[in-house]
């Protein structure tokens, strides 16, 4: 069946409510990309993503860089693998504020303009016609997909470290959760 590898960014420059609202990577992150990139590349002929796809966010697209390249591919960006979205009336330097609040309830139940039980199953959605690929994502989009595949209500259900790997298998009309990435030992950022 074919693997999909749901990758979260590596470190960026800045976190949240600091001044770059779209921050690249830090040099830990750019060799976090390169790792993410060998891991990958490592895989058997058969289990091998490739198409890379990403956020159009800059600390995923340059984690998603290094093995576009080696795979000799274009990075395909798709927003329905973004950053969850902030709700239009919130200003930027309460983000930091919203999301801690939305990590430690359940996806119903976030405050906003928008429906994010409807958007985690988006997320989710935007994978499942997609095989052997690399999808480079966010914390809380990785969070948003593994829920809906075991259930879990809670908008963290587990804390995937910088270029963690999370394994999905789709046979073009379900996904399968195969294997967490690995998990933060401190907190999300």
């Amino acid at each position: 069946m074919p693997r999909l590898y749901l990758i979260r960014h590596g470190k960026p420059a800045a976190t949240w409510g600091g001044h770059d609202d779209d921050p690249g990577l830090d040099a830990t992150g750019q060799a976090q990309a390169e790792a993410a990139r060998d891991f990958l590349l490592a895989l058997p002929a058969a289990e091998r993503p490739s198409r890379v796809v990403s956020s159009p966010l800059a600390r995923c697209r340059e984690t998603a860089e290094p093995t576009a390249r080696a795979l000799g591919v274009e990075v395909e960006i798709d927003p329905g693998v973004g950053e969850i979205p902030t709700p239009a009336n919130l200003a930027a330097a309460d983000r930091g504020d919203w999301l801690k609040a939305a990590f430690q309830g359940a996806w119903r139940d976030i405050q906003g303009d928008l429906d994010y039980d409807a958007w985690r199953r988006d997320v989710a959605a935007a994978l499942v016609a997609r095989g052997d690929t690399a999808v480079f994502s966010h914390f809380v989009a990785i969070n948003a997909v593994v829920s809906c595949l075991t259930g879990d209500d809670q908008v963290v259900g587990f804390r995937p470290d910088h270029t963690s790997i999370t394994v999905l298998e789709s046979d073009g009309k379900t996904l399968t959760l195969v294997e967490k990435g690995r998990e933060a030992s401190t907190g999300v950022l």
